[in-house]
């Protein structure tokens, strides 16, 4: 038999004194929905339906954004009055 020293501290527990890394990083989950939203709209791509794939990237983004872990507020679309 192996003679075993305490068991270590549990992971949701860190040991006093020391710094725990973040679980979760915001900014890598929103570059994430930006991936799905890519990944979502390029099945459309020669298809002739512009507006299928932007409907496609909407959906995605709506559908990952949901567990991102944020406070705010998320504004869809294009600015198409143009900037000056």
């Amino acid at each position: 038999m192996i003679a075993r020293g305490p068991a270590p501290p549990a992971p949701d527990r860190p040991r006093p004194g020391t710094l725990r890394a973040p679980d979760r990083n915001p900014a890598l989950e929103l570059v994430r929905v930006t991936e799905v939203a890519a990944l979502a709209a390029a099945r459309w791509i020669g298809q002739g339906d512009e507006q299928g794939g932007n409907d496609a990237a909407v959906a995605a983004v709506r559908k990952l954004v949901r567990s991102v872990s944020m406070r705010g507020v998320v504004v869809i679309g294009e600015d198409e009055g143009g900037s000056p």
